[in-house]
């Protein structure tokens, strides 16, 4: 039973599987992947990645957003992210939110563009799912002036304090942890990893990027996620079992939509 909340699907290396993407849908299933959120990152590419997800209705789900480091400067069509965002097989918006370690300069263009996506989550009623590097003041100070967490939802990829995690939590935001929290000098997350609620937190790949120990430094699938889930149990004392209902559980509190066909 278990969730990866957050992967890249359209971009996975898929020689091992003879570039035959029903090959490693069912090396997922083997690996007892029930479900995965296929995380949008530009608008360009959305279509391909709705498509490639479309024969998988219960087991894929996908997001639509513009990653603050994608088109470095330009704004994005809210409109064309409005529509996209209506797709029933659409589980929430972004990801989205700021990179102040990729970009430098003045960098207002990021934050206009994650209040768009705000704003458009918002209309839509769906959660949002948040990119942060380097920014976390501006990051929580902009959702919450937007009033993100009417919608709420995630910080993925966590790699912050606690401290970041504490005031996350207050506004409405889940904790998601990928294959970061099993590096050895990830002391701060994995701290996170025991204190956060039991309720509040995610498991997640972010594959292809970030392979979790023992495959640091190779490319990443989403069934890798069990080594995150294997960590999280470790830190927090409970059994792998636990822990992969549990972040499944929250998975589908926070992102209600996912693994439902739609209209």
């Amino acid at each position: 039973m278990l969730i990866d909340s957050h992967c890249h699907l359209d971009r996975l290396d898929l020689k091992p599987y003879d570039q035959d993407f029903d090959r490693f849908m069912e090396k997922a299933r083997q690996e007892g992947v029930t479900h995965m959120l296929s995380v949008g990152i530009n608008l360009e590419t959305f279509p391909r990645m709705r498509d490639l997800a479309d024969p998988y209705p219960e087991e894929i789900s996908v997001s639509v957003g513009v990653h603050p480091n994608d088109c470095k400067g330009l704004t994005i069509p809210a409109a064309k992210l409005l529509e996209y965002g209506r797709d029933p097989r659409v589980v929430a918006i972004g990801e989205t939110g700021l990179d102040y370690f990729r970009s430098e300069g003045d960098l207002a263009w990021q934050h206009q563009r994650f209040r768009q996506h705000i704003q458009v989550a918002r209309e839509l009623g769906k959660p949002v799912i948040v990119h942060s590097r380097d920014a976390r003041e501006d990051t929580l100070r902009i959702w919450e002036e937007e009033g993100g967490g009417e919608v709420g939802g995630v910080l993925h990829c966590f790699a912050e304090d606690w401290d970041m995690a504490r005031r996350a939590l207050d506004m409405n935001l889940y904790i998601s942890f990928s294959g970061i929290v099993t590096f050895k000098n990830a002391q701060a997350i994995q701290e996170v990893a025991v204190k956060v609620p039991e309720d509040r937190f995610l498991i997640e790949t972010d594959s292809p990027y970030l392979a979790p120990v023992p495959h640091r430094g190779k490319p990443n699938y989403p069934y890798l996620v069990r080594h995150v889930a294997e960590k999280v149990a470790e830190l927090r004392g409970l059994a792998f079992e636990q822990v992969a209902r549990i972040s499944a559980e929250n998975f589908h509190a926070l992102f209600p939509l996912a693994g439902k066909p739609g209209d």
